[in-house]
């Protein structure tokens, strides 16, 4: 890591979360009533939904709603401008799973362990703010969930900061139909209730946030995109088991409207990275643009190919 801002640290941050949050959760992503093992707290199976951590960055540890603004701001990054927390959308996630999160954090002290990897600047476009960030059992100090994401603070480059280098790419497979194809159906309250699980963006629940970004109204949360990617690929390809991913990636490509209908195709391509499969996918609007590219998720298939749900 090199450059203005890399390698900055910040301070660590308590995160906590109840039964019910894992629960509300669930919901907000689209679980359905034949995974009660994410939904019912007395399921013999009772489990996080993988990516909940990916959420408690935003959350932490209050039951509260949460002012998003002044706390995306909270903590300079120095050597970098102040950007402003009102204009930014998400670029790309990546999680890793380590060890499954328990249902509750209760009884036991859990904190959020955030760096800077880099920050990079655009030009007009804007800049560029990737991060790693780790939820962390404070008393043995195991990671239970690695992500690594990028934030993008539209129009605010321009100031002499590195480019960046290029993303890896994950296309799906040239030439080969997709080995299922899963659907979300989003409605006018889908960003109402997935950010009641701590993402308080303003962007997601008023027009005007959205209207001053050229977009045209409030949008959905990338990250409410990408977790609904997650469900629909656990569930087809991974038999619904969370044992049977490892990580999930996706690029955040073009935002989606509240109301609209989201279409997962995946692909699984055959390649091993040691008992895990490498699964590639694509999410486009019906009838529109594709909002998640670079797609892939390392897993254990169960499902037989072909599957249509």
């Amino acid at each position: 890591m090199s450059g203005p801002g890399a390698g900055f640290e910040y301070p660590p941050v308590e995160v906590a979360w109840l039964k019910r949050d894992v629960l509300l959760f669930a919901n907000s992503i689209g679980c359905t009533a034949d995974e009660l093992h994410f939904l019912f707290e007395l399921h013999p199976d009772f489990a996080v939904f993988p990516t909940y951590p990916i959420i408690l960055p935003f959350k932490q540890a209050t039951q509260e709603v949460i002012d998003f603004y002044k706390a995306q701001g909270a903590v300079p990054i120095p050597g970098v401008p102040k950007f402003d927390a009102r204009r930014v959308v998400d670029g790309q996630r990546l999680m890793t799973f380590l060890k499954p999160l328990p249902t509750t954090s209760e009884g036991r002290k859990f904190e959020l362990r955030s760096k800077v990897i880099g920050v990079y600047d655009k030009g007009k476009a804007g800049s560029v703010v990737e991060t790693q960030q780790d939820i962390v059992d404070k008393a043995t100090g195991e990671s239970y969930a690695q992500a690594v994401g990028s934030a993008f603070f539209v129009g605010q480059g321009g100031w002499g900061g590195p480019k960046g280098s290029p993303t890896k790419n994950f296309p799906p497979p040239q030439g080969k139909k997709p080995d299922a194809v899963v659907s979300h159906q989003t409605t006018a309250e889908s960003a109402l209730l997935y950010r009641l699980n701590g993402d308080y963006n303003p962007l997601h629940a008023t027009p005007e946030p959205g209207q001053n970004m050229g977009f045209g109204g409030a949008i959905m949360h990338g990250l409410s995109s990408w977790n609904f990617a997650a469900h629909g690929l656990l569930k087809s390809i991974g038999g619904g088991d969370p044992k049977n991913i490892r990580e999930f990636q996706a690029r955040f490509a073009s935002p989606v409207k509240p109301g609209d209908k989201l279409v997962t195709e995946i692909w699984r391509t055959g390649e091993m990275e040691g008992e895990w499969e490498d699964i590639r996918f694509v999410t486009k609007v019906e009838g529109g643009k594709v909002c998640l590219s670079n797609g892939r998720a390392l897993m254990k298939p169960v499902a037989s190919k072909g599957s249509k749900l």
